[in-house]
């Protein structure tokens, strides 16, 4: 009988599990090496509107938070999360099958039925978990899910958790997921995922030819609208609300911890037998339900997005005001036209992207250093969302900053 312990085994026969992560580990030393600060441990002190805050000791202007519509400070919202709390207490400390549906998690399901004008609404704990166990869930063996390349790690991770074949196709190419789709053996099941605005580069994607594929070749469609939604669209559901096709969608899939400005995901549907996903769904069945606060800030915020003309008018200005002056600045950015509220300004590589961060934080700006695995085609950027919070002097402040900061680091 063996009886080594494993301090005894041979040195050849122990395996360091985290030695996958050595390239990664040397990279993020290499460029601290170089003096910059951490761009990825950023401390913000004090929050004090939702466009501005207290970071490295000074008020700093914010372009890199998903505060789309800017409710995190509203006075309604901030109250309804007060009054749940003291009516309902901090948590639920219960799967919502069994003891965590409160009032609030019914209300803020009717908020987004009546927002999405939909039969059936189904709220997670967090936006990744609703593509999680959606799409893991809905999709199983011998089912077929065709997805643009560039879709997000939650979407990306849904597929891996379930059974069905996973089919990408060039991000944004409607012949290429046509032929994905011919491909696909007749009889099997098909669901087509696709995103609203993608949120590294801020495009869109051309959903109505892309859902007229999709059903002309017998598949499902599933949206990601996380980060359009609230403000894309006549009444801010989505892209595909802006294109004309939000009825021939069939799962929406969204968050609240973007334009709705706390936490949680959902998903809206009109199909009949959706509301046995609350059965079978494994990410919605096996954690903890939401807390009463943030159920009830999330369905004040909703309904009161349903009447943010003005707002989403004002951040479609902004937007179009910030890449206009980015690009005539000299700075290449993600898209030739402002699609989104996203703006992505594409640096040269990792090195300079983030001595590019560090000056703008110096400045008293904050943006999003993002790079890859995260981007699209290895690229490193400096992403900017904006708030419809954002003033048309705050707009013009963060020009001033940008330009200086690009000719310091000598991007442009």
């Amino acid at each position: 009988m063996n009886d080594m312990t494993p301090t005894d085994m041979p040195a050849e026969t122990k395996t360091d599990l985290f030695s996958r992560f050595d390239p990664l580990i040397k990279q993020r030393q290499d460029l601290l090496d170089t003096g910059v600060t951490d761009p990825f441990s950023l401390v913000m002190e004090k929050v004090l509107s939702p466009t501005t805050a207290i970071c490295s000791g000074r008020e700093t202007i914010l372009l890199g938070t998903y505060n789309y519509m800017g409710m995190t400070f509203d006075p309604d919202v901030i109250a309804a999360g007060k009054q749940a709390l003291d009516d309902f207490g901090a948590g639920t400390t219960g799967s919502r099958v069994l003891n965590g549906t409160y009032a609030g998690h019914r209300a803020v399901e009717d908020a987004l039925k009546e927002f999405y004008g939909m039969d059936h609404a189904m709220v997670f704990s967090t936006g990744y978990q609703a593509n999680l166990g959606i799409i893991s869930t809905i999709a199983g063996k011998g089912d077929y899910i065709v997805l643009d390349i560039d879709s997000h790690a939650s979407i990306w991770d849904g597929c891996k958790m379930g059974d069905a074949e996973v089919v990408p196709f060039k991000h944004n190419d409607i012949e290429a997921m046509e032929k994905r789709l011919k491909r696909i053996p007749e009889g099997a099941g098909k669901l087509v995922i696709l995103e609203g605005v993608y949120s590294m580069l801020g495009d869109i994607a051309p959903l109505k030819e892309m859902i007229r594929v999709a059903k002309e070749n017998g598949a499902m469609v599933l949206v990601d609208e996380a980060h359009s939604m609230g403000f894309i669209g006549p009444n801010g559901r989505g892209v595909a609300e802006d294109q004309g096709v939000l009825d021939q969608v069939d799962f929406v899939i969204g968050t609240f911890s973007k334009s709705v400005g706390t936490v949680g995901g959902f998903c809206v549907s009109n199909h009949p037998k959706f509301e046995i996903m609350r059965l079978v769904c494994r990410p919605y069945v096996f954690t903890a339900s939401l807390p009463p606060s943030v159920v009830a800030t999330a369905a004040t915020s909703i309904r009161k997005l349903m009447h943010a003309g003005n707002k989403r008018a004002h951040l479609w200005e902004n937007s179009r005001t910030l890449h206009k002056a980015l690009t005539g600045l000299g700075f290449k950015l993600g898209t030739a036209e402002p699609q989104s509220a996203i703006i992505a300004v594409i640096m040269p590589d990792l090195e300079r992207g983030a001595m590019m961060w560090e000056a703008l934080l110096r400045e008293g700006l904050y943006v999003n250093l993002a790079r890859p695995p995260a981007t699209p085609a290895g690229m490193t950027l400096l992403r900017c969302s904006l708030c419809a919070e954002h003033t048309a002097e705050q707009v013009e402040i963060i020009t001033g900053m940008f330009e200086r900061a690009g000719k310091a680091i000598g991007i442009i």
